[in-house]
């Protein structure tokens, strides 16, 4: 039988009326294949056939003094994770050659840490605008909490878009991590949105968290009018308080990912950390659900599938790498 509600819950989004609270809260329980077709339908709509690739470099990693209970590179908890300082701009750039070659289309330079200092920030402004001259691929960065001055430094050299992660609900932030706030973090969106730049901002899923901070997540970055939306779900690393959590189920994912289409639906919705571990054998039904966007390659301390697998994936669906036309 055909779920009515959802079907017009559907037409409202289609016609491009913002979904509310309890629609969205009604989407958790609805018939998990029609959700899907609906969440597929808004995507095509949206978004075309158009998969917008992405990969990363762990520029600077481990030894972050926060102690976010998710992550291996803090220095508060035992891991086996290789540590290093901010890597050499040869180093940047032949890791985004690479990735260009692997099939991505965007390359973020990613560091540890709560924030970096100026001679860090110098130095990823050089390899950024080194990027910008060769033209290979767009680059992102991810650099923590940033000042005016900083954002504005990454503006010069041509960043277009910053990566900072809301992770989770205000509600829930705390009980992930005490050494900074949910109200930073979205201090930090805001600054880098007004000076014009590109927001990539989402969660990581399978942490503890409700259906109701899912929502909630959701919404504060549809507040925010991010531009990217990454979802990641939790790997759990040995020496990380959440290491014994039980991982999150493949539909689960899947109601999330089409959650997310629903309520941001002319969003880039991106798959990250934790997809190939947690979903297994149905990662390329994430496409089905609504993602439109994924990174490939290896994550920060875990390795990814071979890039050449996830572009067969984009091809068995009838995707296509590309980025969408913004005219």
């Amino acid at each position: 039988m055909i779920d009515e509600r959802l079907t017009k819950i559907a037409l409202l989004v289609i016609k491009g009326l913002d979904l509310g609270i309890d629609d969205a809260l009604y989407l958790t329980q609805t018939p998990l294949f029609e959700l899907l077709f609906w969440a597929n339908y808004l995507r095509e709509k949206f978004k075309d056939k158009k998969i917008d690739t992405c990969s990363i470099i762990n520029a600077k990693s481990g030894k972050c003094s926060e102690d976010c209970k998710f992550c291996a590179q803090s220095a508060l908890y035992q891991t086996q994770i290789l540590t290093h300082p901010l890597v050499e701009e040869k180093k940047i750039l032949a890791e985004a050659h690479q990735a260009k070659l692997d099939g991505a289309k965007r390359f973020g330079i990613v560091t540890s840490g709560r924030k970096l200092n100026s001679k860090e920030i110098e130095r990823v402004c050089q390899a950024i605008k080194s990027l910008n001259q060769e033209g290979e691929i767009l680059p992102c960065a991810s650099l923590g909490k940033l000042t005016l001055e900083y954002i504005h430094f990454l503006k010069e050299v041509g960043l277009k878009r910053y990566h900072h992660n809301l992770e989770t609900s205000e509600d829930f932030f705390s009980k992930l991590c005490l050494s900074h706030s949910h109200a930073e973090r979205v201090e930090t969106i805001k600054l880098v949105k007004e000076a014009g730049l590109e927001v990539c901002s989402g969660g990581i899923f399978g942490v503890g968290e409700t259906w109701q901070d899912r929502i909630n997540v959701a919404f504060k970055l549809r507040e925010l009018r991010v531009d990217s939306i990454p979802l990641n779900f939790l790997n759990p690393i040995s020496g990380t308080p959440l290491s014994s959590i039980e991982r999150i189920a493949p539909f689960e994912i899947l109601r999330i990912i089409a959650l997310f289409r629903f309520i941001h639906p002319q969003r880039d919705i991106r798959l990250g950390g934790g997809r190939d571990v947690n979903l297994r054998d149905l990662q390329a039904w994430m496409y089905y659900a609504g993602a439109n966007g994924v990174m490939i390659g290896n994550y920060l301390t875990t390795s990814g599938r071979p890039p050449e697998e996830d572009l067969r994936f984009i091809k068995d669906f009838e995707l296509e790498v590309g980025l969408e036309r913004k005219d």
